[in-house]
């Protein structure tokens, strides 16, 4: 596979093989499934020629979906529906200040979209993705029963999900916030989508999706539940990642198993179909952004959280292809930088980093 950044997609594809391969799925339910799977790979295609493009040729195509610049610094939404086509954008339903619509999937990216632009802007005083105001187009009901959300490097499309395994993909502000982080890497540290930086990547956009959540939610790090998509997965018991315990999000499901996912370097797996591991090894990071919260206590966004913040836009720290162990040093020099008084931050995080095997 391409070592840029293919699909971000919310589904890894080690889930979306298994029920493609699902031999005791119905004919109807079995199609939904290998039709999920094969668009995920079409849209690859795309996704790669965007990010192989210059940052002004980026800039460019960034414009011409904005069609023109923002004149004030607020966000700017715009929702479309695709009619279960396979059409981008589709059919403008809501944009900014309008009032909600009777489809509770345009609301709900309409809404989720706007908490993560406040995330953004209020704690960071970044203006939308590219931080230049970029608009927040996304599109509802993409394909039919489509199992999966992705930023494709301009915009958010989301599937209605097959409603047996999976409902809409709407239902998550923390899916929402994860794949809209993606857009903000592409635009700061641009990591390459393969191997460690790959799952750099896939964490990053779990750890702001999820504080994300937190924020919305009023949860500090200790009350939250770290869970990503409890909603989309269906049944009360099951979630696609879990930051504080990854590899226990899903336990024994009928279709899926048990989540597979590492919490530590010595379950490190490079899965070539996985672009090395994206999103297996994402929960190895996770699981220390998770550790260094509870240690520091408080809100996950007002120390560490403004730690991999920093680390994140960190160009000169962070190459495209940084390791584990290169982000984890960004964030210590980050912690040291911006909270000089506050040694326990530093600590918290080496201590952190140390647990999850990246020394």
């Amino acid at each position: 596979m391409c070592k840029h950044q293919p699909l971000s997609c919310i589904i890894p594809p080690y889930m979306n093989l298994k029920l493609a391969n699902n031999e005791k799925f119905e004919k109807k339910l079995l199609a939904a499934h290998v039709s999920s799977f094969t668009l995920d790979a079409q849209i690859r295609g795309r996704r790669k020629a965007f990010t192989r493009l210059n940052p002004q040729s980026k800039e460019i195509v960034a414009l011409a979906a904005l069609k023109k610049p923002a004149k004030k610094v607020a966000v700017s939404r715009e929702v479309y529906t695709a009619g279960n086509k396979q059409v981008q954008p589709g059919t403008l339903v809501r944009k900014e200040g309008q009032d909600v619509v009777k489809d509770k999937d345009v609301n709900n990216v309409y809404d989720a979209a706007g908490y993560t632009w406040d995330f953004y802007y209020s704690l960071f005083g970044r203006n939308s993705i590219d931080n230049k105001g970029l608009k927040l187009i996304q599109t509802v009901h993409y394909g039919k029963k489509y199992d999966n959300a992705f930023w494709d490097g301009q915009q958010m499309i989301y599937g209605d999900g097959d409603g047996k395994i999976f409902d809409s993909f709407t239902l998550d502000v923390d899916i929402i916030g994860h794949e809209l982080t993606h857009g903000v890497v592409q635009y700061e540290t641009n990591l390459v989508y393969q191997d460690q930086s790959g799952a750099l990547n896939e964490s990053l956009a779990d750890i702001f999706g999820s504080m994300i959540k937190q924020r919305v939610l009023n949860q500090d790090a200790a009350s939250a539940d770290w869970l990503i998509g409890e909603n989309v997965l269906r049944g009360k018991q099951y979630a696609l990642r879990s930051l504080k315990a990854p590899g226990t999000a899903y336990k024994n499901h009928p279709d899926l198993g048990t989540d597979p996912q590492p919490a530590h370097m010595s379950g490190y797996t490079n899965d070539p179909f996985d672009n090395g591991g994206v999103h297996l090894n994402s929960g190895i990071t996770n699981h220390a952004f998770y550790l260094a919260c509870t240690e520091v206590g408080g809100y996950s966004w007002e120390k560490v959280g403004k730690v991999w913040y920093a680390a994140m836009c960190d160009k000169k720290g962070v190459q495209p292809t940084a390791s584990f162990l290169d982000f984890k040093n960004a964030t210590l020099t980050h912690a040291d930088k911006l909270f000089k008084s506050e040694n326990t931050v530093s600590k918290a995080i080496k201590k952190a980093w140390d647990s999850v095997g990246v020394e």
